[in-house]
């Protein structure tokens, strides 16, 4: 009895732990009605980097419209592209949400030979144009500490957007002109 009660206050504070170190809520890929990968390859803890993109597709400012895009390009990912997934780790939509793309361990297609370096987080829509929502730079922030605290990456990582690291408008002038004065965003 005293080792069953001693099993069981240790799982409540790991169960504990964990709700406190995710301070934001992701919406999995099943509940967006995603696919599962056709493989995936692990990704490991304590990366150096964060890369920041924009979809340059559709934006959503529902549930409803958000998995429609989360969906459309996930397809243009495995379908069109070939990719064993959507290629970044996560997205996140209009409606202030974060949404799963390949999650926590496991690596992106998002930029290259910095995959294996770094998390891929993208925001859906074209931000050359889309205006970027308070509740979406929340969302990004939240998800970059959730990120340090769960050791996915170190705490002196380096945020970049994609156009630092490869030739490309990505994450287009609006996520551009937000991320450059972020705290771990390096020129």
């Amino acid at each position: 009895v005293m080792v069953q009660s001693k099993v069981a206050l240790l799982l409540l504070i790991l169960a504990c732990s964990q709700l406190l170190t995710q301070s934001v809520y992701v919406v999995s890929k099943a509940e967006w009605g995603g696919r599962g990968p056709k493989w995936t390859v692990a990704l490991g803890n304590y990366l150096s980097y964060a890369i920041i993109h924009h979809t340059a597709g559709s934006y959503c400012e529902t549930r409803a419209q958000c998995n429609a895009v989360l969906q459309s390009v996930q397809s243009y990912h495995m379908d069109s592209l070939g990719w064993p997934d959507i290629g970044y780790n996560f997205l996140i939509g209009g409606d202030g949400n974060v949404y799963e793309g390949r999650g926590w361990n496991n690596m992106g297609a998002h930029a290259a030979e910095w995959n294996p370096y770094s998390i891929g987080i993208s925001f859906l829509g074209n931000f050359n144009w889309d205006t970027l929502e308070p509740n979406m730079i929340s969302a990004a922030q939240q998800l970059l500490q959730d990120a340090v605290n769960r050791g996915q990456l170190s705490s002196g990582y380096v945020l970049y957007g994609h156009r630092q690291v490869s030739a490309t408008e990505c994450p287009g002038t609006h996520i551009w002109n937000e991320i450059r004065g972020w705290s771990h965003w390096s020129g």
